[in-house]
C-alpha cells in the first residue's frame, strides 16, 4: 500500500516514514503543500497523511483542491490544532478523518488500515444536481447563481436526499437519518418535501424532489 505523507517538520516526516515502513507500507514524503499537492495528482496513492500548517499551501487548500478535482483518495489530515472547528473545517473540507498532535502511532495505523479498507469512494465537499448546489461547510444552497434560504430541518433533508440523489429513499429512512427518530408522524417527511420543493424546484420550473408513489422519494441527479 502506498502513503504519501505531507508534514513540513522533517524529524516527524521521518519518523513517520520509518514507523509505516515498517509496517509494510510504501511511503513517499512530502515537505510542503505545493509539492504535496502535485505527488498526490500524479502518484497513484492509497491515503495521504495531510498536516494542516505546511508552508505555500495549507493542508486545508491542499484537500479542498483535490476534492474539486474529484480526486478521492482517503486523506487523514494531522495537526496540533485540537478544536472542534478546526477538525469540523478539516472533515467538511472533505478529509476523511483527524488526528491532533501529539498522537499515538498505534491509532494512527488503525485509523490508516481503517480508511484502507473503506477505499476511495467518492465525497464531494459541495454537493451538485445539475445546477443545485449545497456546501455543508458553509451551509449555503443555490440554483444556478440564486441563493435559496432554507431552515436548518430543510437543509438536513435536502442534504440527506442529495447524498443518495437518484436512489429512492422512504420516509422512515428520512425519519432516521433527517429526524433521528421513528417516533415522528411520518406525514411530517410530506410536509417538509413539500417545502423544500416550493424553494428549490417550483421557483425555477424543475422537477428535481420526485415523489415514488408507495416506495418515498427520489431526487433526480441532473437537478430535475
Amino acid at each position: 500500500m502506498r502513503v504519501l505523507v505531507v508534514e513540513d517538520e522533517r524529524r516527524m516526516a521521518a519518523a513517520l516514514q520509518r514507523g509505516l515502513q515498517a509496517e509494510g507500507f510504501a511511503v513517499d514524503l512530502a515537505h510542503d503543500g505545493e509539492e504535496g499537492l502535485h505527488l498526490a495528482r500524479v502518484g497513484d496513492y492509497d491515503v495521504v497523511v495531510l498536516d494542516i500548517m505546511l508552508p505555500r499551501i495549507s493542508g486545508y487548500n491542499v484537500c479542498k483542491q483535490l476534492r474539486a478535482e474529484e480526486n478521492w483518495v482517503p486523506i487523514l489530515m494531522l495537526s496540533a490544532k485540537d478544536g472542534e472547528y478546526d477538525m469540523a473545517d478539516g472533515l467538511d473540507l472533505g478529509a476523511d478523518d483527524y488526528l491532533t498532535k501529539p498522537f499515538s502511532y498505534v491509532v494512527l495505523v488503525a485509523r490508516l488500515r481503517a480508511l484502507l479498507r473503506r477505499g476511495a469512494n467518492r465525497r464531494p465537499a459541495v454537493l451538485r444536481a445539475g445546477d443545485l448546489t449545497l456546501d455543508p461547510a458553509r451551509r449555503r444552497v443555490s440554483r444556478g447563481q440564486q441563493p435559496i434560504e432554507l431552515t436548518p430541518r430543510e437543509f438536513a433533508l435536502l442534504e440527506y436526499l442529495m447524498r443518495h440523489h437518484d436512489e429512492v429513499v422512504s420516509k422512515s429512512e428520512i425519519l432516521e437519518h433527517v429526524w433521528d427518530t421513528f417516533d415522528t408522524d411520518p406525514n411530517v417527511v410530506e410536509v417538509y418535501v413539500g417545502y423544500l420543493r416550493r424553494k428549490v424546484d417550483a421557483p425555477f420550473s424543475r422537477n428535481a424532489l420526485q415523489t415514488v408513489r408507495g416506495a418515498g422519494y427520489r431526487l433526480a441527479g441532473d437537478g430535475g
